[in-house]
This record gives C-alpha cells, structure tokens and sequence, in this order.
C-alpha cells in the first residue's frame, strides 16, 4: 500500500515541477533543460536533471548591486531516487576572484508516508542534527503564503477535488484525516554556503526564506491541481516532460517575465 501511495505523489510531483516551470519562464528568463535522463550508480537507481534557471529580475536588489553582468545563472543538478532525491545548485557564472568554490545550495529530501513524525529522518550525527533548524509547512495554512503569491484557486483550505473527493482542508486536517487515506511528508534538509566577507549571513538567511517559500507554493499546487495529474502513468508523465522541454525553450525566447520575483525581506 505504501508503494503505492508513494507512487502516485511521485507522478503529482513531476507533473507539478513541470507546470510550475512553465509558469516561471518567459521574457527572456525562467528554466532551460539541458539532460533529463536515466542514471544508475552504485545501486542507486533515478532520473537525473540538469537545468539551468535564469533569473536576472527575480533576485534582491543586493544581489544585482554585487553580481556582475550575466551572471545570474544557477545551474542545477538533481537525482530523483524517489523516495529520495538530492538537489545541488551553484552558480557557475558568478566566479569572481577566489570565491568560485564558496557558494552551494544542497537541499535533500525524503518523502515518507506519514505526518512529518519522524525526528532525524536524515539521520544526521547528532552534532549537526542540534544545528538544524527545524521549519514545519502546512499547505493549508494560508498564513505561511507571501500576500503577493496567494491564489484562491491554489488554496488547499478551499479546493474540493472532483476526481477524489479529497478537499477543503480544515485547519485540524491531519488529525480528522481517515487511516485509509493517502498522505505524505516530504523531508527536505537544504544546506546553504556563502563565504562572501559581509554578506554571508543575509545571502544565506534570504536563501532558507526563499526556499520555505517555493516550497509551501510548490505544494499548495500540487494538491490543488490533483484532477489534473491523478490516473497518469510515468510513460505519460516521461512524454509531459519532453514536451515541457521544448515549451520551455520557446517561452523563454518570447513574451514577459513570469512568475515568482524574490522578496526583499
């Protein structure tokens, strides 16, 4: 049974990362996918990704001011061994001088079948365990959502789903959940470096905000747009996923920018 509920929030997973990249490119910004590819290594078995974001608008003010021309480009690299999945990002173009080696986004994820009640799924040794900070996301609290990123149609306090029956989610909703009902808990530990004298502890503070707050958005669409992916395969989603490729590279080439720019605070 688990296999199976762990299969369909894959499926919702990479239909959504698909969709929201979409919804993030366009002017001349947003997601390029240079491999999207099978790997194997060591037992290890997944998709791996490369993608490339551009970002130019969508970052602080204090980021442009000390970046140089062109700079803001992450690349990113992923290996989704679901359940497990690791996520490193740099950005390769802002080398300046002997800091090329001193930047590093790390974010590794365990999703697991329950109600987040697992205390060191990571299994980190318990020096570090003591440093991490711990930071709960709850999809239907819309008080965790930046004003300017709420949208009704991707409230999860509001959304009825027509295919499932799932939805509105009260406030108490992981309590009044049945024992037969799909859920998931996705763990995820982001490690952050940035040894840039005077800047390090606002780089890396605004980076842990801003990845609390794609992940609460990223999830809150997941569930509310449930009808769209449940019932698809991972042949089809394999096959959205080329499409998407190509999309991207055409949106990217024409129209505005879209989607999320960075907040200041």
């Amino acid at each position: 049974k688990s296999r199976r509920v762990d299969y369909r929030y894959q499926v919702g997973q990479l239909f959504s990362v698909a969709e929201a990249s979409k919804n993030e490119t366009g002017g001349g910004e947003g997601i390029e996918v240079l491999k999207n590819e099978p790997y194997e290594k060591d037992g290890e078995k997944g998709q791996y990704t490369h993608k490339i974001y551009h970002l130019k608008s969508k970052v602080p003010g204090f980021v442009k001011m000390i970046a140089p021309e062109g700079a803001l480009v992450f690349h990113e690299k992923a290996w989704n061994a679901y359940p497990y999945c690791r996520t490193s990002k740099s950005t390769l173009q802002m080398k300046i001088n002997s800091y090329s080696d001193d930047f590093m986004i790390k974010i590794e994820t365990w999703h697991k079948p329950d109600m987040g009640t697992i205390e060191n799924v990571h299994d980190l040794d318990e020096q570090t365990w003591r440093s991490v900070e711990v930071v709960p996301i709850d999809i239907a609290n819309k008080d965790e959502v930046a004003p300017g990123d709420y949208k009704e149609e991707e409230d999860p306090s509001l959304f009825h789903s027509a295919k499932t029956g799932r939805g509105p989610l009260s406030p108490d909703w992981k309590n009044e959940l049945s024992t037969d009902c799909p859920h998931m808990c996705a763990y995820k530990l982001v490690t952050v470096k940035f040894r840039w004298w005077g800047l390090q502890t606002k780089v890396e503070g605004f980076i842990q905000r801003q990845e609390k707050r794609i992940f609460t958005n990223f999830h809150r669409q997941l569930f509310c747009w449930i009808d769209r992916w449940v019932g698809l395969t991972m042949d089809d989603i394999r096959r959205m996923e080329e499409e998407t490729q190509k999309e991207l590279e055409e949106m990217r080439q024409k129209g505005d920018v879209r989607g999320t720019s960075a907040t200041e605070e």
